[in-house]
């Protein structure tokens, strides 16, 4: 097969530009350092609750896990949820079936909300790291009509990148295969561009954010 002149002209172009490489103008535009300032650890979670509401989400600060479980007690109580579903034993632990008789592990298509853990909590866009290696995978988050999502301050960093670092760190070349960045209850504005809330998730997610762990 005869190859036109004009085509063997931008081929030999490409291989003389694959054997000499050009070096990047602006190596520094790679992303090797944030284009954001980092504040203080004591300023994330003031940070994330701001950017967490914004997008709809509802914060609740805790001084302890003995303060999250009165206060998940109270919403609870005050929505008249009947079941709430949660699998993950570090909940079911510290949210005692006699004392929460509403947290089972009944069907999830069935329950009022669901509780869940995350891996981070980034501040700077108020998104909550989950991925399908939690004890409750990768459908729970997403399938409940009320999604509730403990977490600790430990769990708090400042951009995107810090939590995909801390999860290669943990995972090394095992990365989770779902890993998802929920950022307040699902929307959308595809017709009319009107905002609806709650179309392909939950219509609301609550985020308990613990400031230590104690002993129940």
């Amino acid at each position: 097969m005869k190859v036109s002149s004009s085509k063997e002209k931008i081929l030999k172009q490409i291989r003389e530009a694959l054997s000499n490489p050009v070096p990047l103008p602006f190596p520094k535009s790679e992303g090797t350092t944030s284009v954001f300032k980092k504040p203080q650890a004591e300023e994330l979670e003031i940070i994330f609750a701001e950017e967490f509401t914004k997008l709809l989400g509802k914060f609740a600060f805790c001084v302890n896990e003995s303060d999250a479980k009165n206060q998940i007690k109270e919403l609870i109580r005050q929505q008249k949820w009947s079941n709430v579903y949660c699998i993950e034993k570090q909940f079911s632990d510290l949210l005692n079936p006699k004392e929460f008789p509403e947290v089972n592990q009944s069907s999830l298509p069935d329950c009022d909300a669901a509780i869940t853990s995350c891996h981070y909590l980034i501040a700077r866009t108020g998104a909550i790291v989950m991925s399908s290696a939690q004890e409750s995978g990768r459908t729970v988050s997403a399938y409940t009509p009320v999604h509730i999502c403990i977490a600790y301050v430990d769990q708090l960093v400042f951009d995107t990148r810090d939590a995909l670092k801390g999860l290669k760190n943990k995972y090394g070349n095992n990365l989770p295969s779902f890993i998802t960045f929920a950022a307040g209850p699902s929307r959308t504005a595809d017709i009319e561009k009107t905002l609806v809330v709650g179309v392909h998730g939950p219509k609301e997610v609550y985020l308990f954010l613990i400031d230590k762990p104690t002993e129940i």
